[in-house]
């Protein structure tokens, strides 16, 4: 577990916190013109696919927001894999932080990114960056790799959320699940309204079932209509939300071949950084790319795009 936090969750501790953090550099981030979060912090509630996990992996015991770290509070989540499992950007936003001990009180390799409207997410005890200070980053895509750097006991990401300003945390778990994700792992819930790469996979996965949809990643009145009669003819609640329910139903399991279903995976894969041509060939390159991200994810490495593997790529 992680053992580099010294804030309380505390609202007076977060007080005295966010006046310590307020004097460093990097809070003047200029976002204009950059296509992060909505300005409002409380817009970013829904579940409209901008979120999505930052990594595999599994709670320790002890690694929970709030546990006690010698009289004070756990600033995050601890989420536990091997040291190299890949990293990625909870939301899109841009790296104002990189290197080592780069928030008060936190040890080891860290990178905080602000997604705008006053929200921040900070990933600590890094093997290796995979983006560097400055950048901009989508969603979903690699930043670093997991490790046990600084003060810890063993190999994990401690992953903290900060919402109203940089130093105000929240817990990462209620956080993510506000927003569809979960973050100990499992499928997404993604709302009408949504946007994105994760709903164009879902429609990719809807034409391929048979409904005409144009992946354009807007998840408006013509998805969710067709959503509401797939899940209709399979006998779950017709509420046009993706969730835990639909997704198994949805997705299909490939090892080959080529369809719509392909270009959905493809999507979903592009969306973590393998840099596909959507063109919906399960060829040897689409295989090579699945490998990859079930090796880097900690999962089996059968080059086959099944349900564990399509949970890991669309939460």
């Amino acid at each position: 577990m992680s053992q580099q936090s010294k804030e309380r969750p505390d609202r007076n501790s977060v007080s005295r916190r966010k006046l310590l953090l307020g004097a460093g550099a990097g809070l003047g981030v200029t976002l204009a013109g950059v296509p992060f979060l909505t300005s409002s912090a409380s817009a970013a509630s829904a579940k409209d696919g901008s979120w999505c996990n930052p990594a595999q992996g599994y709670f320790p015991d002890g690694g929970h927001y709030g546990a006690p770290r010698g009289g004070v509070g756990h600033a995050g989540q601890d989420v536990t894999n091997s040291v190299g499992t890949a990293l990625y950007a909870a939301a899109a936003g841009k790296v104002i932080r990189l290197g080592e001990g780069v928030l008060t009180g936190r040890t080891g390799n860290g990178l905080v990114i602000s997604h705008g409207g006053g929200v921040y997410t900070y990933y600590g005890h890094l093997n290796a960056f995979r983006v560097k200070l400055n950048a901009t980053v989508s969603a979903g895509q690699r930043i670093g790799d997991m490790g046990a750097t600084g003060n810890v006991t063993g190999p994990h990401l401690h992953f903290e959320t900060h919402s109203g300003g940089l130093g105000d945390t929240s817990d990462p778990v209620d956080f993510l699940s506000a927003r569809g994700v979960a973050l100990s792992g499992g499928w997404p819930a993604i709302d009408p309204g949504a946007g994105g790469e994760t709903v164009k996979t879902i429609q990719y996965l809807m034409t391929q079932r048979g409904y005409e949809l144009v992946a354009d990643g807007d998840y408006g009145s013509t998805s969710q209509a067709a959503v509401k009669k797939f899940q209709k003819e399979k006998g779950l609640v017709d509420d046009a939300q993706v969730g835990p329910k639909t997704w198994p139903v949805l997705v299909y399991t490939l090892t080959g071949g080529d369809g719509n279903h392909v270009k959905g995976l493809q999507v979903a894969l592009n969306k973590h950084s393998a840099g596909l041509r959507v063109d919906g060939d399960f060829g040897s390159v689409t295989e090579e790319a699945v490998r990859a991200y079930q090796g880097v994810n900690r999962l089996v490495v059968d080059g086959e795009a099944g349900p564990k593997t399509w949970e890991a790529l669309v939460g």
